[in-house]
């Protein structure tokens, strides 16, 4: 049985991260037509995260999984919703944003972008916890033993200077860096993508061993399904700025509800020769974030739309245990043809 962190304050059942509503829209840059026009990057994304669990979040370029991870970080500020962190609003008298800072850090996906280059790698781990109050022995000592963990051997390492690594060497100094404030929510936003397949095997199963170790919660942000499958417990698939499907990996990822989630699951590469595609599973492009299109936003791409889908904005329904789609066609008498038959009253 894992041991309770100290730092619990609403037990195993409460979730670690709730999002509520959370809206992010970048405005235009004037001109003719962008004067009072605004990107939607994130539309109104409500998701919870529970205590020891990996969320895995896919979706295609620009559907807002990395808006949304910065907008969890505070690095952009929403410009609606809440932050609940296990239980406590973030912003509130009882968690203020630097205290949530020490329980949530990020790895990022540009390995050589996110440190700086004129720290070298002991200095560059042990930055955050001097920042937080730690004795410069006290934080080096830290982040001599994170690099150990991460396998990066410091007498070896240390000294060096970010250019000095490889991609790989330098990932794993940014896990330590974010290990180094003992969050309890780890995000990582692409962060194995840039990696050789090899090279990020490696990482992926150190990540999976350092989960354990320290008691993490992951959330996981990656375009590669295969990575996401090995990684997540649950599943969330956003679509212009909005969750189209979240539920169990193994439901998401075998029994798709959401035609876009089936789509994505379609366009994987297979060695098999005899399972080649012969038509893209999906067309065209996603719709202009600035207008999206009324009624579900993926209608204008779906091959299952439906009168009611051009009309009526799906909710995020329950389609099955702890499982829940943003369609109509998976939601019983909500209109579409293909839609199950709604349940006879007693």
């Amino acid at each position: 049985m894992t041991e309770l962190d100290p730092r619990d304050r609403g037990g195993p059942a409460q979730p670690l991260l709730t999002v509520d509503g959370l809206v992010k829209h970048f405005p235009g840059k004037g001109g003719l037509f962008g004067k009072g026009l605004a990107v939607r990057a994130v539309d109104g994304v409500d998701f919870s995260v529970m205590k020891g669990e990996t969320l895995g979040v896919v979706g295609e370029s620009g559907c807002g999984k990395s808006t949304t991870a910065r907008l969890l970080m505070q690095i952009s500020r929403q410009d609606k919703g809440d932050i609940v962190f296990d239980g406590e609003l973030l912003g509130s008298r009882a968690l203020d944003l630097k205290a949530y800072r020490r329980q949530v850090q990020m790895v990022f996906q540009d390995s050589y972008a996110s440190l700086n280059p004129r720290l070298t790698v002991e200095e560059s781990v042990a930055f955050g916890p001097r920042a937080h109050g730690l004795s410069a022995a006290a934080a080096l000592s830290r982040a001599h033993d994170l690099l150990r963990r991460v396998g990066l051997e410091p007498r070896r390492f240390g000294g060096r200077y970010p250019h000095e690594v490889s991609g790989g060497q330098r990932q794993r100094v940014n896990i330590a860096r974010a290990l180094a404030l003992e969050p309890r929510l780890l995000i990582l936003d692409e962060a194995v993508s840039a990696l050789d397949k090899s090279v990020e095997a490696q990482v992926l199963n150190l990540l999976t061993d350092l989960k354990q170790e320290f008691g993490l919660t992951y959330i996981f942000i990656s375009h590669d399904l295969n990575v996401v499958r090995f990684m997540s417990d649950r599943v969330m698939v956003m679509y212009l700025g909005r969750v189209a499907e979240i539920g169990p990996a193994d439901a998401i990822l075998s029994t798709p509800r959401h035609p876009y989630t089936a789509a994505l699951l379609a366009s994987q590469p297979s060695t098999d020769p005899n399972a080649r595609l012969e038509e893209a599973p999906l067309t065209g492009d996603p719709p202009n974030p600035i207008n999206p299109p009324p009624g579900c936003r993926f209608h204008t791409r779906c091959q299952f739309a439906a009168d009611i889908c051009r009309i009526r904005e799906p909710g995020l329904d329950p389609v099955a245990p702890a499982h829940f789609a943003a369609c109509h066609m998976a939601v019983a008498g909500s209109g579409h043809p293909k839609a199950p038959a709604a349940a006879m009253a007693a």
